[in-house]
């Protein structure tokens, strides 16, 4: 499988394939801003796509809602500090499958990466 981490932090974006190859995934694509994101899910395939909200060029969510419109619908995980349950709530309706609040434990987003996968083979 093939995932895609968008985040404008390089480190931020480290921390995240260390935890997509403790999900045994590491054929990692990365995108610094949400237009970079948008602009390369129309040329690959990607089995997962963890997004930050905010971001320059493009936030997340609003990349989230453009990928959605495109008729992709591999599973969206956001990864951000947006803590509040509107926001929470918004991301879900643009389109996002699952919510990680930054900062947030190692095991933790390993097992929000395998429950989404899991529920969406379950469900594709």
């Amino acid at each position: 499988m093939r995932a895609l981490i968008v985040d404008d932090s390089a480190v931020m974006r480290k921390v995240l394939i260390g935890a997509l190859s403790r999900a045994q995934i590491t054929d990692i694509d990365q995108a610094a801003d949400g237009q970079e994101a948008v602009d390369k899910v129309q040329t690959e395939d990607y089995g997962l796509v963890l997004m930050d909200w905010n971001m320059p060029r493009k936030l997340g969510i609003d990349a989230v809602r453009d990928i959605r419109a495109l008729g992709k619908t591999m599973p969206i995980i956001m990864v951000t500090t947006e803590a509040e349950k509107g926001r929470v709530v918004e991301a879900l309706k643009a389109g996002a499958n699952n919510y990680v609040i930054k900062p947030f434990q190692p095991q933790t987003i390993v097992k929000k990466i395998e429950d989404t996968l899991a529920r969406s083979q379950g469900a594709g």
